[in-house]
């Protein structure tokens, strides 16, 4: 009896640890487990860890890759840049511009880690300059909004006086088929899901989404300046009666900030620049008031959703945890905004903006490079990960248009797009061993080699921009825009569709195609036929008109169903797997780009193209002037952007009295 009294030794596991020891054992490896895979997570994409343990296959000697350590400004100015590779001309080609771009090339790869920081580095190259430089505190928004609405606003719909006087031509024909296009795409949608935001064209009913709030409709307010500009006259009276009788604001859910902005106030503005109607200006108003809520941060970079109802906002749950601001969308608010306020009067509009500006200006970027995450409470970047596509894209498209709409007044937009395209050049841009031209994805020091569609609109940016550079840079930068445009078509003719994927990579002998089902996708994305909207303006080089009209031969292959155009899912399936959305942005954008390709240059007609960008990725403003014109304010805003003109010999804009005239079109 004693014996059984006494407690006999069992041990606690084959360790010898007891059941809490087990429990802190297991606790402490599911933290490293979590945090294992948390890291994996914000290194590069997964089939792309390789590059951390195996030399790149196409490195070049004496570069290192050297990983970031967060958060430590000695750590940022000494990282050592991943591998760039300026543009090259096409295989066969080698005028001067290209061979000094080489001698850049070769100039720094002799580096091997920055010589300082990019701050120095902007005041050298700024040191012999004699622009005026913004103050700290930010320049002054100096704008003659009345010139500029006169020139916008036009009475007369469309651009032919006679259409029936027009020869018969294969562009003509091209241009007609395409306001086909808009005529089905915008009664399928009428029919199936008016009211609703997006028409679903498999199951014949509407969308509404969960981006705008509770607000509808977008695809009509989306649409108009589109339904106005092709003639539509009928469909674009029902999209405004619409407007007019419908498009209610008493909502109270949640929405995206940017959504609304770009599709909503942007598509109204479009559309009240264009008609001169109220109902369009008085809606955007007192829409953009109902956004002003998102703005209420510590540093007054505004959250990603606004709630309508309580006027709160928050984050995106996916952006680093929901802490953070996404730089394309508190990056692409400018134009919309400032124009609030000259429509409205309330300052707060534009000086919400403005503000947004200087937080940017202020704050250190690595090697020039602007991250796509940034913390609204601190101000602070809180990922080093850097895109030209999807995250960052339209801030830089703002930039340059925010220099345009301003009459070229904006310096600090100006110098702020230059600075950030000459360190996207550097760090970012590479050349494929078959002689494409790609700008990659920089994520803390790693280039991850591959090129969204998103940011295919990125050659058409670098064609716009290309006139107010530098001079020495003007014609590189053609070339440029000229090559990331090409390397877009490339990604559209390597797929059986020939549509483009949502993003394609550079690696394992594979160039321009995407490499996993996820990524294979079409959803009607505009930025390709964008690009060749703007080159076709730019050069008149016919290719651009080929190829656009490629993608609108596909698109009616591939896409267009019995009731509407929808996305399919792989583009490399001559199959077509349809994704039941015909999205806002295809009649708002992408039948609008393509359209431009068939518009008419003639000069019997005595017509300018004066385009000025109102909403992201293409959404454009625009009217007709005559080849003489009165017309009061400052020089530039008369000049504007007339790239529908050929090149060669270069028009001149001569003045007498108020009345300028274009001398050498003769």
């Amino acid at each position: 009896m004693l014996v059984r009294k006494v407690p006999v030794f069992v041990p606690a596991s084959p360790w010898g640890l007891r059941l809490p020891q087990k429990f802190l054992f297991l606790l402490f490896l599911s933290g490293l487990v979590t945090l294992c895979f948390g890291a994996l997570f914000l290194l590069p994409n997964s089939s792309r860890l390789k590059r951390l343990f195996l030399a790149h296959r196409t490195q070049q000697p004496g570069l290192e890759v050297v990983a970031e350590v967060a958060g430590h400004p000695l750590a940022r100015e000494q990282e050592s840049p991943p591998n760039p590779a300026p543009a090259v001309p096409a295989p066969g080609e080698g005028d001067a511009s290209s061979q000094a771009s080489t001698r850049r090339r070769k100039v720094w790869l002799r580096r091997t880690h920055p010589t300082g920081t990019r701050e120095m580095a902007t005041v050298a190259r700024s040191s012999g300059s004699t622009a005026l430089r913004p103050q700290e505190g930010g320049i002054p928004f100096s704008f003659d909004f009345n010139a500029f609405r006169s020139r916008l606003r036009h009475p007369v719909l469309g651009t032919r006086a006679d259409e029936s006087k027009e020869p018969q031509s294969l562009v003509r024909a091209q241009r007609e088929k395409i306001k086909e296009m808009m005529q089905f795409a915008w009664q399928s949608y009428k029919l199936y899901a008016m009211g609703k935001n997006e028409l679903r064209p498999l199951t014949k009913d509407g969308y509404e989404g969960n981006m705008f709030g509770g607000l509808s409709g977008a695809t009509i307010i989306d649409s108009l300046d589109t339904l106005y500009l092709m003639e539509l006259q009928e469909e674009f009276q029902e999209a405004k009666a619409w407007v007019e009788e419908n498009f209610h604001l008493n909502v109270s859910g949640e929405a995206s900030l940017f959504e609304v902005n770009i599709r909503y106030i942007g598509g109204l503005l479009s559309a009240f620049y264009l008609t001169g109607e109220e109902v369009f200006r008085i809606k955007a108003i007192k829409l953009g008031e109902k956004l002003l809520p998102a703005f209420n941060t510590p540093t007054g970079i505004p959250k990603g959703v606004v709630n309508f109802k309580s006027g709160s906002n928050r984050s995106w749950g996916w952006a680093m945890a929901g802490s953070s601001s996404i730089l394309a969308e508190f990056g692409s608010l400018h134009l919309e905004f400032l124009h609030l306020t000259e429509l409205s009067g309330n300052q707060v509009f534009a000086e919400k903006v403005r503000n947004i500006r200087k937080v940017l200006r202020k704050i250190n970027k690595p090697f020039g490079l602007y991250p796509n995450f940034l913390s609204p409470v601190s101000g602070n970047w809180m990922q080093h990960h850097v895109s030209v596509g999807g995250l960052g894209d339209s801030f830089y498209e703002y930039l340059i248009k925010s220099w345009l709409m301003s009459a070229k007044t904006d310096v600090e937009a100006k110098d702020m797009y230059y600075e950030a395209l000459e360190a996207i050049e550097t760090y970012l841009l590479n050349v494929s061993p078959g002689g494409l031209t790609y700008i990659a994805e920089w994520r803390g020091g790693i280039l991850d080699h591959k090129m969204g569609h998103l940011a295919c609109f990125s050659g058409g940016m670098i064609a716009l921009g290309a006139e107010d550079a530098k001079e020495e840079k003007r014609a590189h930068y053609r070339e440029l825009a000229a090559q990331i445009t090409k390397t877009c078509h490339e990604s559209y003719a390597r797929s059986d569709t020939k549509l483009g994927p949502e993003a394609f990579w550079f690696n394992s002998g594979r160039e321009a195609v995407a490499t996993q089902l996820s990524e294979s996708y079409y959803i009607l994305r505009p930025e390709v036929v964008e690009s060749y909207m703007y080159l076709w303006r730019q050069t008149h080089d016919p290719i651009y008109r080929e190829w656009g009209w490629e993608v609108v031969m596909a698109l009616e292959k591939y896409c267009r169903t019995e009731a509407g155009f929808s996305g399919i899912q792989d583009v490399y399936s001559s199959i077509p797997n349809h994704d039941n959305k015909q999205q806002t942005f295809f009649l708002a954008e992408t039948l609008k780009s393509s359209c431009m390709h068939a518009k008419s240059c003639s000069l019997e007609k005595s017509l300018l193209w004066w385009c000025h960008v109102q909403q992201r990725r293409g959404k454009l403003v625009r009217t007709f002037w005559p080849q003489q014109v009165r017309v009061s304010g400052p020089r530039p805003l008369r000049v504007a952007l007339y790239r529908s003109l050929p090149r060669s010999p270069p028009p001149r804009l001569c003045r007498s009295g108020s009345l300028w005239t274009l001398k050498g079109m003769e």
